[in-house]
């Protein structure tokens, strides 16, 4: 009786402890992801996620065939300049017939998102046009712009009639909770008298992007000079509530207007429902449309079939042709401006919100799957099936969470609790495995940070490699650096100076290890990498040239945010030699770093600098040239003899992916130079007056022409 006892009380004391370590463990991981989800970190992950579930559930809702769009398109920029004379921007007469064709057809309301703010360049008489037609209109909804800055409109203008178009109950409470610096604007564009005075409603169309740059919310409402100016989208609600003008009231979360409840979120701004790619609402062209109400005018057969259709629709003119630059990224990729107003339209009149489940059961929520995850791994996890199945069955559960809420109209985070879960169940494997399989786990975790992934699984399969010494083996050695880099320095602040350096080596880093290249070391704002150790790589000589333009490309691609922190344009130098050196652990036997050591690691250093010399991005050896077998654009820039090697060593700048025969004359006039033709190899360099190494040949034949002395054709390069 007592044996029983006692053993009850050990099962008892282990159940405990491991109901203890999976609390733990579930509750710990619950907290760092709630964090890292309350400051921000997660938001880019998340707006991924997301844009996942709108592209599975995109669909056209209730009300989508009644949001018709008439774009100005490339093929409507075409026909008016080649049709009627009219180049671009047009005349304010054309946009007439756009109208006048919606009105005729029965539209409900027409939505120009199009900003007249400047009268007619062509005459007074060209506005007047535009405002019969707008007159003519059932409801027009005419554009404005609210701005940040002070530099426009402060006030309302005297020939803008001041007539919201709602009337917002309880603004004053709810800005109270919020920031009224997202809702108020200092000053606004407005359109010229002619369009203000005959439009219904005047709307803001500026709308502002998520951190990411993606448009995913709109701002129903803003406020200016006292007056609630809303969206084209809901501007055009405003036909419906025709019922019950302009009362809208305002609730901590929700605005009720003309009998819906809108879910707004701690921004005050909504969901957008995306109905599908862009392209989703039926379009027009604005050259058919315009067409079609000429016919019509001149008694001519319509040029649209389906013209009846604008009966009852809502229809939003804009821009989508891609010279007027008026589209925007959304989840589901660039649209054109107004589609997303039009979107905005379309889920007030369906009626299928989308919003955000509330803090508290997101948190609530996290803690249940993280604790019940760890606590899976703690107690059942003995043998490795098991683990596998935990995490087969809580990995995805998140993700399911995640699309089952958006089908209940909620936007559920993801990726707060698909963190927690994972960290939960990599909490629960360590506690739980006390073997050789975590011991390899920790070591590998441990060693990512100091050495490369292949280096770490010889480590893994032989620790003997763990001690010092190398071998000698043939590889492509790659350096790069940062040109003037001491001059930014010099002018940057030491916050400044470290964003950008992180940010460039970041960048460049993220390229080589996608190459499959190993990463040596960093010295300052260099970097220093190989290829074909420790692992074999046959084309290692492909792989370090095809990362070196790609770390150019890099560099252009992002020209302007690196240009914007250094305060000057910033350039890189790439040297890349093919030859044997030794690899290996090198150091003390206390610590030492996987490196190479020997004459061509030497040379590839040399070749970056010596690109300075030549004006030149990127220089590789006559060795590694050989290797890449003509697989890329480049040139023979001659031979050099750098500092330290008394050998002169054959030299090719590297221009481009792909072979191209743009460097034919050069290659030329070189010949020439080594021919010792020196006035036809100064004529064929002086052809290329842009080109920095055809201007450094120039000089010398120059030079040779016109004193006494012989020339070698070698380079004899005095600095590092």
């Amino acid at each position: 009786m007592l044996a029983a006892r006692h053993s009850l009380r050990i099962v008892s004391g282990l159940c405990n402890r491991k109901t203890l370590e999976g609390i733990t463990i579930g509750a710990l991981a619950a907290l760092v992801a709630l964090l890292l989800w309350h400051w921000g970190v997660l938001d880019r992950f998340e707006y991924a996620t997301w844009s996942w579930r709108v592209h599975f559930f995109a669909r056209p809702g209730p009300a989508t065939d009644a949001v018709k769009l008439i774009l100005l398109d490339q093929k409507s920029l075409d026909w008016g300049k080649k049709q009627i004379g009219v180049s671009w921007p047009w005349p304010r007469e054309v946009y007439a017939p756009v109208i006048d064709f919606c009105t005729r057809r029965g539209a409900k309301a027409v939505i120009f998102n199009v900003l007249f703010s400047e009268p007619s360049s062509v005459s007074v008489a060209d506005d007047l046009k535009l405002k019969e037609a707008i007159g003519r209109a059932p409801f027009f909804v005419a554009s404005m712009c609210l701005h940040r800055e002070a530099n426009f409109s402060r006030t309302w203008p005297g020939y803008v009639p001041e007539r919201p178009l709602f009337d917002i109950v309880n603004l004053k409470e709810f800005l109270a909770a919020r920031s009224a610096h997202n809702y108020a604007r200092p000053s606004a564009t407005f359109p010229i008298e002619e369009v203000a005075a005959k439009a219904s409603a005047l709307a803001n169309v500026i709308e502002e992007p998520d951190p990411d740059s993606i448009f995913r919310r709109v701002n129903l409402f803003r406020l200016f000079d006292g007056n609630a100016i809303p969206s084209p989208g809901l501007a055009a609600f405003g036909v419906r509530c025709a019922n019950n003008p302009g009362r809208a009231i305002l609730h901590s979360d929700r605005l009720d207007l003309c009998g819906l409840k809108i879910p707004l979120d701690r921004d005050g701004k909504l969901i957008l429902r995306f109905r599908g790619p862009p392209g989703a609402f039926k379009s027009y062209s604005a050259a058919a449309v315009i067409q079609s109400e000429l016919n019509t005018e001149a008694g001519i057969g319509e040029v649209l079939k389906d013209a009846d259709s604008f009966k009852g629709a809502y229809v939003f003119f804009g821009f989508s042709a891609p010279g007027l630059a008026d589209l925007m990224p959304t989840p589901l990729g660039p649209c054109p401006a107004v589609e997303i107003h039009a979107t905005l339209l379309d889920n007030l009149l369906s009626g299928d919100f989308l919003s955000d489940v509330s803090p508290v059961t997101v948190v609530l929520s996290t803690f249940m799957v993280s604790v019940l995850a760890a606590l899976y791994l703690v107690y059942f996890a003995s043998r490795a099936w098991q683990s596998v199945l935990g995490m087969a069955v809580f990995a995805p559960l998140p993700v399911v969470f995640g699309f089952a809420a958006y089908l209940l109209g909620f936007w559920w985070p993801v990726v707060v609790q698909e963190s927690a879960v994972i960290a939960a169940l990599a909490g629960g494997l360590v506690t739980n495995y006390a073997t050789e399989g975590r011991k390899r786990a920790f070591l590998k975790k441990a060693f990512t940070y100091y050495l490369s992934h292949a280096v770490i699984e010889r480590i893994l399969e032989d620790p003997s490699h763990l001690k010092l010494g190398g071998e000698r083996k043939e590889l492509s050695i790659f350096f790069l650096d940062l040109q003037g880099f001491s001059t930014i320095s010099e002018r940057l602040d030491p916050e400044s100076l470290t964003r950008l350096l992180n940010l460039v080596l970041s960048d460049m880093t993220d390229i080589i290890l996608e190459e499959d290249g190993t990463l040596d070391k960093y010295e300052g704002d260099a970097i220093i990498a190989f290829w074909n150790a420790p692992a074999d790589q046959p084309d290692h000589a492909r792989r370090a040239c095809r990362a070196a333009l790609r770390c150019q490309e890099k560099i252009r691609e992002r020209r302007e945010e690196y240009e914007r922190i250094a305060g000057s344009p910033v350039r890189m130098r790439i040297g890349i030699n093919t030859g044997a050196v030794v690899v290996g652990n090198m150091g003390s036997t206390q610590r030492f770093d996987y490196t190479v050591l020997g004459d061509a690691a030497n040379l590839a250093s040399r070749l970056e600098g010596a690109n300075k010399f030549f004006g030149t991005d990127i220089m590789i050896s006559g060795e590694t040239w050989q290797r890449t077998s003509n697989s890329f654009a480049g040139r023979r820039l001659g031979s050099i003899r750098v500092v330290g090697r008394a050998t002169p060593v054959e030299v090719f700048e590297l221009t481009g992916r792909v072979p191209d025969t743009d460097h034919d004359a050069f290659h030329r006039a070189l010949a020439c130079c080594l021919e010792k033709k020196w006035e036809q190899a100064l004529e064929l360099f002086e052809s290329r007056p842009r080109d920095p190494v055809s201007k450094l040949y120039a000089d010398r034949c120059r030079a040779l022409l016109e004193g006494p002395g012989d020339w070698d054709t070698i380079w004899n390069l005095v600095d590092k």
